[in-house]
């Protein structure tokens, strides 16, 4: 099936697209700093560029867009119709690469943990995030 889209409107379309500060980020973020976490942001020298580095527990948080990472049986990911096979092997390789990342960071002795932009939504955002929260108090220095 063609994009509907001419290709000059569908680069405009992708170039919209945040890769950073996007609102599930921002929504973990507010709430590790509220509860007195500190952190750096996208640090570039370290593999896959975490979203969240938290030096003095060693753990990084990746927060992961269900369509973008391919977030399998959640209703956030389903594969566009149109052009189905390329986005089949991008997401397929987003997925491989997000497995080589965080296999890097472990063998580094770096925590991971991944928070799936699914989990953020109300009725589950204070259940996810109290279990991060819970995780780095346990390992506290």
């Amino acid at each position: 099936m063609a994009d509907v889209h001419s290709k000059e409107i569908r680069s405009y379309n992708m170039s919209r697209i945040k890769s950073k500060d996007t609102k599930p980020e921002l929504l973990v973020r507010k709430f590790l700093h509220k509860n007195g976490f500190r952190y750096r942001l996208h640090v570039k020298d370290m593999p896959g560029k975490p979203d969240i580095v938290l030096p003095k527990y060693k753990t990084v948080i990746f927060i992961h867009g269900c369509f973008w990472h391919g977030h399998e049986g959640c209703k956030l990911f389903r594969l566009p119709k149109s052009n189905s096979d390329w986005w089949s092997e991008k997401i397929n390789k987003n997925s491989m690469k997000d497995e080589r990342t965080i296999d890097t960071l472990i063998d580094s002795n770096w925590r991971v943990v991944v928070v799936w932009e699914c989990e953020l939504v109300k009725r589950r955002l204070a259940e996810t995030i109290t279990s991060i929260i819970s995780a780095l108090k346990k390992s506290s220095i």
